[in-house]
């Protein structure tokens, strides 16, 4: 799948309570079990993060989102989808039928010598909130930035 026609501003990457982010951030934190099973990392636009909350993080009382400006890291991403995919397969998510669009992976970045890093840290995040569910099901209530508030997909 190709880039959106209107390209986000951001895209997020949503870490559960275990993994709070260090601050300040490293180069490179560590990848969830997930992204290295499936070989990239998996971010969300902000009309699929409820949806992936709602899907994988419904008993959890809160989450960490770290926020990409999507200009930093648009030549590592590759906009895929998911529809057809289980959340077990490879690329799999909780959005089988492909109503959200395309999901931001972001694939590994080059060290000048062919081998490459998969890696999101310092350099790619601009900001860490901490984000509370309430009560209930995830809501945009309690998102922890300004703009580019989540919606239902």
């Amino acid at each position: 799948m190709s880039t959106p026609s209107q390209p986000p501003k951001y895209i997020y990457k949503i870490l559960p309570p275990s993994a709070a982010p260090p601050s300040p951030l490293p180069l490179s934190l560590p990848l969830s079990d997930l992204d290295s099973r499936d070989g990239f990392i998996h971010m969300s636009a902000s009309n699929q993060i409820l949806g992936t909350l709602n899907n994988f993080f419904s008993s959890t009382p809160h989450v960490y989102i770290l926020r990409v400006p999507y200009a930093k890291v648009e030549s590592r991403v590759k906009w895929e989808m998911a529809a057809g995919k289980k959340p077990d397969e490879k690329g799999g998510c909780w959005d089988t039928e492909g109503r959200a669009g395309g999901f931001p992976h972001i694939y590994e970045v080059g060290d000048g010598e062919g081998k490459g890093t998969l890696r999101l840290g310092s350099e790619e995040v601009e900001s860490v909130g901490m984000w509370e569910k309430g009560e209930g099901s995830w809501s945009e209530k309690g998102w922890p930035f300004g703009e580019d508030v989540p919606k239902k997909a």
